[in-house]
């Protein structure tokens, strides 16, 4: 495989997961975000995930210390001038990825591999605003990234064959099985998985049952391994709502209208699992 380095853009829930499993397989990685604090955030919650796997004794004590080894940080987008391939986590808004992916296109490399970790948005059209549409494609990890196998890979109009060999590649050198999907509103995985947490969130906001009621029924009657409600909480209620809101506006059909008690958590801050509130109340 031709890839040696990998910068990750976004040292949050996703981006520090990327990672993670890409230092762990061996691979050199940058890790960017906008500041020092959220990148510590990021490094240490990655040591908690390597010490989890330690104790189970998934691993040794030197595969974290090497692992952690591997990845550097950094505030500067420029310092991933030199990667093989940049995968970038940032937040699920469509300007900001856009005006990501301009930046990257002018400090990357000829040839570099600009991925988004995108759960919904278009990549033909992130793909557009590059000089090497080319070299652009999905690859959206489920979370958690390290625990789940998922690799959606999305190529856009202009992805070439070889881009995409290179991402199944990598994909599966990193231990996940990457598997294809066309470029489309919520793609296959949130197109089917978003609007069964938005029908869950409204049979919620109808006051029909509680969030725990809710998720109980989904975990004994369909087997789910985690109820729908608790599932949004871990994914987080502000990312959920930008892609119930992208397959409204890109599909134009009903079936796919955001329950209102998305805007009203999203302003109140109850984003789930990383506020501490969503449709549970989590310990510090």
């Amino acid at each position: 495989m031709n890839i040696k380095t990998v910068g990750v853009v976004g040292a949050g829930t996703m981006g520090n997961g990327i990672a993670q499993v890409c230092a762990a397989a061996g691979l050199q990685v940058v890790m960017q975000d906008i500041g020092e604090a959220q990148l510590e955030r990021g490094i240490t919650t990655v040591a908690g995930s390597l010490d989890r796997l330690v104790k189970k004794e998934k691993i040794a004590a030197a595969d974290k210390q090497a692992t952690l080894a591997n990845i550097a940080t950094t505030t500067a987008l420029a310092d991933l001038a030199d990667v093989d391939i940049v995968i970038e986590a940032a937040t699920e808004n469509e300007a900001l990825k856009l005006d990501l992916f301009r930046q990257l296109d002018a400090v990357c490399k000829p040839g570099a591999i600009l991925a988004s970790n995108t759960s919904s948005i278009s990549l033909t059209k992130i793909a557009g605003v590059t000089e090497r549409a080319d070299c652009v494609i999905g690859m959206h990890f489920m979370n958690p990234v390290p625990m789940m196998a998922l690799v959606e890979v999305i190529r856009a109009l202009q992805t070439t064959d070889e881009t995409c060999r290179v991402v199944h590649e990598l994909s599966e050198f990193i231990g996940k099985v990457p598997i294809e999907a066309k470029d489309s509103p919520g793609f296959v995985a949130n197109r089917i998985l978003i609007p069964m947490i938005n029908e869950a969130a409204y049979v919620y906001y109808e006051g029909l049952a509680s969030a725990e009621g809710i998720d109980e029924i989904m975990k004994l009657g369909m087997a789910h391994p985690m109820g729908p409600l608790a599932l949004a909480d871990l994914i987080g209620l502000d990312t959920c709502y930008a892609v119930i809101k992208v397959l409204h506006e890109g599909f134009g059909d009903s079936k796919y209208r955001p329950c209102p008690i998305w805007q009203q958590l999203v302003d109140a801050g109850y984003l789930g699992r990383k506020t501490g509130r969503g449709f549970y109340v989590y310990d510090a």
